[in-house]
Parts: C-alpha cells; structure tokens; sequence
C-alpha cells in the first residue's frame, strides 16, 4: 500500500461507517480514494449538476451544502459524509456543495459502496443515519439498498459506548503547535491537556480554526491559553444513550472517560461525536442542527411536529423511557434559547442586564415528552432602584415575546399564567429570593403550591450565575427553616394510592372528564412530589429530574434502595403509559378513559401505586406525620 493510502486508511478507520470495516475492506477502500482539494467559496458540485458517481467524506476544513438562495441547509466538518442522499436518488444535485474554507475531500465511487459497505451489515446499519425515513430511490439496486437499510435492527441505546482507549494528550506547558504537530502526526482531531495523568482541558481542530488561523492567539501560545477547561468527563461504563444526551446539552463533541468519571482521576479515554453509532440520536441530533439554523416560530413548528414522530418512533422501539425524555426535554430545550435569541434580536435595543430564562414545572423536570402548556419564568439581575421599573417593564416585555413564539410553536400559553410574561414570575434575583423566602416561612397551602411548582425550575437561556445564586438563596432559607420540610412533607400526603376500598380505581366524578383516570394527579404527582422533598432534606441542588432524584436517593440511603428502586421502574412505567395515551388521543395524555385499557395495563398502573404507597409510608415515618394527618 502507497503513503497516501495509508495515510487514508489511518483517517477513516477513525470514523464510521468506515471503523464498522474489516481491514481488508477498508484497506480496498483507501486504495481507490481519489483526493480533492477545494480553495474557500470553490464549488464540488452545483444544482442542476448531473450527480457524480461518487460519495464525498471531509478530510480537512469545512464543506456547505446550500439552498439556490444560498441558505446554508448543512455544514460538514471532517469525518462527515455527504452526497449519499444524491448518488442513491441519481438524476441531479438538489443543493450546492461549496467549501467554507480551505477543504480537502475524499471521493469515494458507488462501486466500493455497493462492495465493501452495503455488504457490511454494521456498516449499513450506521448509514440509515444519513437517510431520511421517506428516502425513495428507482433502481432496482438502490431499493435493494435502502430496504436492507430499513430492515436493519437498531442498536441497543444502553450498551456501552466503544471510546478510544489511547487518548492523545500534552502538558499544560506544551505549545499550540508543538500540540498542533502531535495532533497531525497521530491522525487525531483533539489533544487532552493532562497535569498528573488528570485531564485539565481540550483542544480540537476547531479550536485551531477559530483560535490561531484567526490570529486571536499565536501558534507559539501554551496549550493552555486556547484549551477548554473544565472538560466534561463520565465514567469507563458510559453508554451511548448518556453520550449522546451529554453532547447535546453542553452543546460539544468530545467526552474525557476518566477511572471514576471526575476530572480528579486518571485519563483512560476520548469518546468523540463521530464514535457514537445510534440511528434514533442521529435524527435527533438533525433536528438540533435544523433548529439552530431556523429563522422564525413557524420554521420551529414543523420541527417540533417532527419531534412529534420522532417521540412515537422510540416508544414503537422500546427505546428506554428516561432517555427519550431526557432528549425530547433538550429538543424543547434548543427550541426555546433560539426563539429567545431571534426574540432578542427583533427588541427595539439591546440590554446590557444580565437575566435567565428558567423552564419550571415538567419540562424543568426534563419530563415534557407531549405539547403540553408551558412554564416558564424570567429572573434578571439587581439593577439601581430608579432603574428597576424600566428594566422590568424590557423583560416583560421580551417575556412576551417568547411566549407568543412558543405558542406559535405548539406549547400552549398556561392558562393560570405561569410564565415570564407574569410580572409575578419576571423577577429581580432579590425579589425572587424574597418571594421564595416567603412561600417557605409562610407555608399555607397556596404557598405550598407555588413551591412544588417553582422549587422545579432548569437554566435554559443566559445568565447561569444567577440561577446558582437563587438555588443558593432557597437552600439557605429552607435550612434555617426545616419546620418547612414537615408542612411540604404533608403536603405531599395529600394525593394517597389512587385506590378505593374495593381496589377500585378513583376516578373524576364530575366536570368535564367525569368518570376518567387522572394518571398526572392521582399517580405521577405523588412520586414526583415524593422526590422532590427528599432531596431537598438532603440539601441537593442540583438533581431536578423525578428519575435522577430517586436514582441519587437510592445512593445516599441503601437501607431504602429497594423502595427508590420501585418508584423508577413505577414512574418510568407511568411516563411512557402517559405519552402513548396523549399520542393516541392527541392530547396530553393526562385524562384516561378506564374502560380502553386491557387487563395487563390495569395491573401495570395498579403496581405503581404500590410504589406511592410505599415512599409515602417512608415519607410519614420520617417527617412524623402519622399525628398530623
């Protein structure tokens, strides 16, 4: 095999499907690769162009694939494939391919596809990525194709994902280019800054593009100038599914794998964006792109329509329920920071003060699975006295904004009115802190209840130091207040096991859903209130999710592993029975008529309220609640 062969070989054996290839198919592969060099703004193909017999994989720089008005549909970095859609459909190209910057590109024919990749069962699986579900072709070989595409079976989300054991790394005190030289010379899109084998910070081929080839530092600059610090690490047995759902919230493309998953052991591995080989997280990782890349509420619409099927393709899987909610939550999640940010821009002038905008309720629980009404509040900085009216009255009045695009949306406008654009939920962090300070000393029920509600809330947009510094606020209240902790514990008893004393199941008896089973109230509620007040007892701020609380409960109390146990598999089972009734019904799932269910869903909800009856009785010991109640 030639220099340039190998050199090919070493490249691609880093990405999929490529790493999915034996050597002797891959080798084949390299050996027959023609290599194109694109200068910026330089076309590979055009609109209109009769498509090539080939496929194309970005070997350095950045290619664009844009509209006629040269809207920017995708940008491919390197590892990306693109051309696929086109060489299978043949006839045209229906996007302009241009380089962003200075590209190299490998060029890859239909006739080593058809040999070496088609052929490859995990390689064919992989490229049902790169497909849209409605992909259709007219050969008869392409149909062959796509059906051995479509009848390929998904990977399992919880296996553990398969990262680099080797990571390439450099010390604090290596230069930019020394680090640049090592990068190049192991084939290798980032470098690890370790001190004492610890990783400390990253930096990958972005980072020289955006860092030194603008001139922002020089090449002769130490490593750390440039890096991204702190790096975000995860334990040795990180499975795919927390991969993907840790790169779509933090918005990265690298995982550091350490022994004990901190940044204070030993670096073991690199986990990168284009190791991660799941077909349902791809797609959804596409609708990211798309919802970045969108212009208007409309645009935003037709996205999360999809998300719509995208919802009912993993539940018809039996994708595991917390995963999806946690991925359809970060879909929700990029919906609402763009419409703030094309909400922004559209305000008459810009603001200089700082504020957050915080998702409460369900979707701050990161359980808003279906469209369902939203929740949300805005908390903005201390400003002067004489400044603050007119600094409310902005907020307000973006709030307003936001809120109007969202329903525009799908995410109807909360009929008791908590959101941002309530002056009671557009705060100062000083009148949020004393509105909390009071729902806590003053614990009557309205008050209890504004806290269930509130005491749920998720940084989604701005200003994060504020948000820790209102978690700091109600954290020291509560502790100099845990008399509290007894009202929110009773509070919580309020909603006992669904059941009359016949084992019947309670139902509405009057007003519009007469005679129907409120699974949000008389089920959901009671586990996720649960939840809530014990891990406020053990002073934890940062754990929102109903799962995560009981996951970090079942930690820090093994004697009561066994009931937290049963309250993840009972609220998992509700979660998903609650999404595919709303599906079913179009609606929020939350009304259900008793006499559509089937035996075996009966005693699937009638198992779950055991697990509220056991935490409750947990609950009341605790708490001693037994002589309030």
């Amino acid at each position: 095999m030639n220099t340039i062969a190998e050199r090919i070989y070493d490249y691609l054996k880093a990405f999929p499907p490529f790493n999915l290839l034996n050597r002797e198919q891959l080798l084949a592969i390299s050996q027959a690769v023609d290599v194109i060099y694109l200068e910026q703004d330089q076309y590979l193909f055009e609109i209109g162009q009769s498509v090539e017999n080939h496929f194309y994989v970005v070997r350095d720089g950045a290619i664009g694939l844009f509209r006629a008005n040269e809207s920017l549909v995708d940008e491919c970095d390197e590892g990306d494939i693109f051309g696929l859609r086109a060489l299978l459909r043949q006839g045209v190209y229906k996007l302009n391919a241009k380089a962003i910057e200075e590209s190299i590109v490998y060029s890859i024919s239909s006739e080593l596809l058809d040999t070496y990749i088609t052929t490859n069962a995990d390689a064919s699986q992989f490229l049902m990525a790169s497909f849209a579900s409605n992909t259709r072709v007219k050969s008869a070989d392409n149909e062959d194709f796509i059906d051995t595409l479509n009848r390929s079976t998904e990977y399992t989300y919880l296996q553990t994902a398969d990262y680099s054991k080797n990571p390439i790394t450099c010390t604090p005190n290596t230069t930019v280019k020394e680090a640049a030289h090592i990068m190049t010379g192991k084939h290798v899109g980032s470098i690890v800054i370790v001190d004492k084998a610890k990783p400390i910070g990253i930096i990958t081929d972005k980072d020289l593009r955006t860092k030194i080839a603008t001139g922002k530092y020089h090449i002769e600059d130490l490593v750390s100038s440039i890096m991204s610090s702190p790096v975000k690490t995860f334990p040795e047995n990180i499975t795919i599914a927390e991969a993907q759902i840790a790169m779509l919230k933090n918005k990265i493309t690298h995982l550091c794998i350490t022994k004990d998953g901190t940044n204070t052991s030993e670096l073991t591995g690199i986990l990168s964006e284009h190791d991660i080989i799941v077909l349902r997280e791809n797609n959804a990782s596409a609708l990211i792109k798309e919802i970045k890349r969108s212009h208007s509420a409309k645009q935003l619409k037709a996205i999360r329509q999809r998300t719509e099927q995208l919802l009912q393709r993993y539940l018809e899987q039996n994708i595991p329920i917390d995963f999806v909610s946690r991925l359809i939550s970060a879909i929700n999640d990029a919906i609402a920071q763009r419409i703030i940010t094309l909400e922004l821009l559209q305000m008459p002038t810009p603001t200089t003060t700082r504020f957050a905008w915080l998702a409460i309720g369900s979707q701050g629980r990161q359980e808003q699975l279906l469209l369902t009404d939203q929740d949300n509040a805005l908390v903005f900085e201390d400003v002067p006295k004489e400044n603050h009216e007119q600094t409310k009255t902005y907020f307000l009045n973006l709030s307003k904004k936001i809120n109007s695009a969202l329903a525009t949306v799908g995410f109807e406008l909360c009929p008791a009115e908590m959101m941002g654009s309530n002056p009671k939920w557009c705060l100062s962090v000083s009148e949020w802190s004393q509105q909390f300070k009071r729902w806590i000393t003053t614990p009557d029920q309205d008050n209890l209840m504004l806290c269930t509600i509130f005491f749920d809330y998720e940084h989604v947009y701005g200003d994060k130091d504020l948000v820790n510094q209102l978690s700091e606020s109600i954290f020291n209240t509560i502790y100099a207040h845990d008399i509290f902790l007894t009202y929110l514990g009773r509070n919580a008893l309020q909603n006992p096991p669904p059941l009359s004393f016949f084992r019947q199941f309670l139902v509405e008896d009057n007003g519009e859903h007469k005679d129907q089973f409120d699974i949000k109230a008389r089920a959901m509620m009671p586990l996720v209130d649960a939840a809530r007040l014990l891990i406020l007892s053990h002073n934890i701020k940062s754990v929102n999710n109903t799962l995560g609380r009981y996951e970090k409960l079942a930690e820090l109390e093994p004697q009561n592993k066994d009931i937290y146990q049963f309250c993840i598999e009972s609220f998992k089972n509700l979660l998903r029975f609650r999404t595919e009734q709303g599906l079913a019904t179009n609606d929020s799932g939350r009304f259900i008529d008793l006499e559509s269910l089937n035996k075996g869903d009966r005693l699937r909800l009638k198992r779950s309220f055991k697990a509220v009856k056991s935490v409750q009785e947990l609950i009341k010991t605790r708490f001693k609640l037994s002589q309030l109640l």
